[in-house]
């Protein structure tokens, strides 16, 4: 009996992990009737990252009224598993919370994400994992800070201020970048966020202004650690402020999975996501799953709906690299769910039946 493990990333707009690996799985189940197959909900602390790691930890799901990046109310949701809460920052300051005219990262604010944080400590949490990605802010988490010092203004300020120096934070994110410079939070991620020319450099001072400020206060500085440009210069804040450690999101939940135990006796591994390209193997979370699964000598094999560069993928160790969508497909047809949870089964399908049922 062959065995294979899903663990395919949403394709951005159009399906989650969890409806790709189903349209996957059934592709399979057409070409192999008997086969184990092992769905596995994933994200690397961006898009689907709350729901990834709840599905991991098994934990149990809360709503909190928080404000969203334009301080309008929203209920987000957030995770608990015993003292643990998984928090995916995007549910309170998520760029899908505003519609394009309204993106504006010199207005929107991470004041949600103190809320958040806040709620989950008055719930008896004092551990975090946190997924950064997909933000509409670029202000450096000082709307999150600001939330938490309203908040010691309310109530004892030492009590406070103690139990936050003893929270433990894990931030899951796939960047690197730092919080300002040519590869900082304003410069890379602030144009798709809707900030233009004029916008980007007034950010790129707000950020080292605030970095300058916080390493005379704190006698340190953080600001060009490995992700603290992540969230629009949310990284930074919760490590500056909050001794924070960053981990690759997907290594982070692939050990929660103990995905090692789950390699046992499988034939192939199957990821994928909306474009692969270069970009793929800068530590993003396809690369993290076959890099796993070729530790224990499997093969994998990537799904997605565009593909640039697949001899440099071949290379770094894909074994075989799809993509979904038939030739000339339009784009806009390609972005329809429908079509595309169709075009990966019928591509799992061919695949499974033209390789490893062979096997069988």
């Amino acid at each position: 009996m062959n065995k294979y493990i899903l663990a395919i990333d949403s394709f951005k707009g159009c399906l989650s992990s969890i409806e790709a690996e189903a349209a996957a799985s059934k592709g399979i189940r057409m070409s192999d009737e008997g086969a184990e197959i092992i769905c596995i909900p994933v994200s690397d602390g961006g898009e689907g990252m709350l729901e990834a790691f709840m599905a991991a930890l098994k934990a149990e799901r809360v709503e909190a009224p928080v404000h969203d990046p334009l301080m309008r109310p929203i209920i987000a949701e957030y995770g608990i598993k015993d003292r643990l809460a998984i928090i995916e920052v995007a549910k309170a300051c998520g760029l899908t919370l505003l519609s394009e005219e309204e993106r504006n990262p010199l207005r929107a604010t991470s004041y949600g994400v103190g809320e958040l944080i806040l709620d989950a400590i008055n719930h008896g949490c004092n551990e975090f994992i946190i997924g950064l990605g997909g933000t509409a802010i670029s202000d450096c988490g000082i709307g999150m800070l600001l939330a938490i010092i309203e908040c010691e203004k309310k109530q004892n300020w030492d009590e406070v201020s103690y139990l936050f120096a003893n929270l433990k934070i894990i931030l899951a994110s796939d960047v690197s970048n730092p919080l300002y410079g040519e590869n900082g939070a304003a410069y890379v991620f602030a144009r798709q966020k809707g900030a233009d020319d004029r916008q980007i450099e007034l950010l790129e001072r707000k950020a080292k202004t605030f970095a300058d400020i916080s390493r005379k206060h704190f006698g340190y500085d953080f600001s060009h650690t490995k992700g603290a440009g992540a969230a629009g210069g949310l990284g930074y804040a919760f490590i500056q402020y909050m001794h924070a450690t960053m981990k690759s999101g997907i290594e982070l939940l692939l050990d929660l999975l103990n995905f090692d135990r789950m390699m046992e006796g499988t034939t192939c591994v199957i990821t994928g996501e909306g474009r692969a390209d270069s970009q793929t193997l800068m530590g993003k979370l396809p690369f993290g799953i076959m890099e796993k699964a070729r530790s224990h000598k499997i093969s994998t094999c990537l799904i997605a709906g565009q593909i640039i560069n697949s001899n440099r993928l071949r290379a770094a160790g894909f074994a075989d690299i799809l993509n979904i969508n038939p030739l000339n497909f339009p784009v806009e047809d390609a972005m329809k769910s429908e079509n595309a949870i169709k075009n990966i089964t019928d591509t799992i399908k061919q695949y499974i039946k033209g390789k490893w049922n062979q096997s069988r």
